[in-house]
């Protein structure tokens, strides 16, 4: 039996969803395209024709990774009736999110490293955590006018501090879960600082 022939963006597609797998169960460093191309059972012409190289292919996988989180995070906000549980209800449901929030924060993790000795990374990385960044200060401020987070918090300070967290959390899984216990009252503490509520 013969391979399926699939469209150039579902090809695409699956060879991101593959190459996200590889480098967050890895390294940057230490995964290769071969690796890649063998786990997506296509060859590494097929993986370049798609993308220019491994790092553009690791870009992609952080831009990907952060295109679900942003996705989950809009339907909760969008589920969610009360606009004070709107920061909560996103950093719960990063936390259910095993497979994606693991992709996310280890992709962030080599980042980091990797920024120091590569521009490119460095740039992106850059570019990426504001964006993630005016995300999350776009829904405080959008729960501030609802009623939910009070006026007087700033809402670019909170969303790097929230962010700030999602990052002490993946270092926290890194290093076998040392914050596991504290992370209910860390959250509680924010969202009392947040809204004034318990």
């Amino acid at each position: 039996m013969g391979r399926t022939r699939l469209p150039a963006e579902e090809r695409r597609a699956s060879l991101l969803a593959c190459a996200c797998g590889v480098f967050s169960g890895g390294s940057y460093r230490g995964s290769t395209t071969a690796e890649i191309a063998r786990e997506a059972g296509v060859t590494e012409p097929v993986l370049y024709r798609h993308f220019e190289s491994k790092r553009d292919l690791y870009l992609a996988c952080i831009d990907e990774t952060w295109r679900r989180i942003r996705g989950l995070w809009d339907e909760v906000v969008a589920a969610e009736p009360d606009p004070a549980a709107w920061v909560s209800a996103m950093g719960q449901a990063y936390l259910a999110a095993t497979e994606q929030k693991m992709a996310i924060g280890n992709l962030w993790l080599q980042a980091l490293s990797e920024a120091s000795d590569d521009e490119v990374i460095r740039d992106h990385m850059r570019t990426h955590l504001r964006e993630v960044h005016d995300y999350v200060s776009d829904v405080i401020r959008r729960s501030q006018a609802a009623g939910g987070v009070l006026p007087d918090r700033d809402a670019d300070a909170e969303a790097w501090i929230f962010v700030s967290l999602g990052l002490l959390l993946v270092t926290s899984d890194r290093l076998g879960g040392f914050l596991e216990a504290a992370t209910p009252a860390v959250f509680a503490s924010r969202r009392r600082w947040l809204t004034g509520r318990s």
